[in-house]
């Protein structure tokens, strides 16, 4: 994969560079501003870029920004977004256009390299992955958390790792259940929830959220 790396920290750019090329990717790029970004994703149009939500000039939202912008002007766009913390401002506007390749992470997961590089990839493929405490965040945070308490337990966590990006068979392996035993708990869950069901994991994920993470 062709990646740029943003980050204003050089030790943990550093650090991320080393690790994606150790992996047999390509850094096209580095950026330590938010213009220099923006400029750079627009240049490179790499397969996915690592963008901090913080960076010079105004050490704001200048990185999620210039992923906005880069989004607007090249629709799908793949970006992972790495944030200090859970701001689910920034995880609305990252969803807001409904295109996939989009993914949130927090920056101590970069010290995962397995959850690092398998979000890399999903999110370079179009999907979604969601830093699991972001997730949580949202599932708890909002209006629409009165609905989840006409969940089960399991159809809590299903819906958990469903807005993480995973499909039903990846789900499956990790609550040790078939693919089948999913698919029912997915039809069940969004019953509950008023989701019309769909068989698309990206679509899955973004109607999740956005009726989790509604006003």
């Amino acid at each position: 994969m062709r990646i740029l790396v943003a980050e204003d920290l050089y030790l943990l750019r550093d650090g991320m560079v080393r690790l994606i090329e150790a992996c047999g990717h390509q850094v096209v790029a580095t950026t330590a501003t938010g213009p220099d970004t923006l400029d750079a994703l627009l240049k490179w149009r790499p397969d996915v870029s690592v963008v901090d939500v913080r960076m010079p000039p105004t050490q704001s939202d200048e990185g999620l920004r210039a992923a906005l912008a880069a989004r607007a002007r090249v629709p799908g766009l793949p970006i992972l977004i790495l944030s200090q913390h859970v701001e689910q401002l920034y995880a609305r506007e990252l969803l807001a256009d409904g295109s996939g390749g989009i993914g949130y992470l927090l920056k101590e997961s970069v010290f995962d390299a397995d959850q690092f590089l398998d979000a890399l990839e999903r999110v370079a493929g179009g999907g979604t992955a969601m830093d699991p405490a972001v997730i949580a965040r949202l599932l708890t945070a909002t209006p629409a958390g009165r609905d989840l308490g006409r969940l089960t337990e399991r159809e809590q966590s299903v819906l958990g790792l469903m807005a993480e990006g995973l499909s039903n068979q990846a789900i499956g392996r990790r609550l040790f259940l078939s693919e089948s035993a999913i698919g029912k708990y997915t039809t069940t869950m969004f019953a509950k929830l008023g989701i019309p069901d769909d068989t698309d994991t990206n679509r899955r994920v973004r109607a999740v959220l956005a009726h989790l993470n509604r006003p």
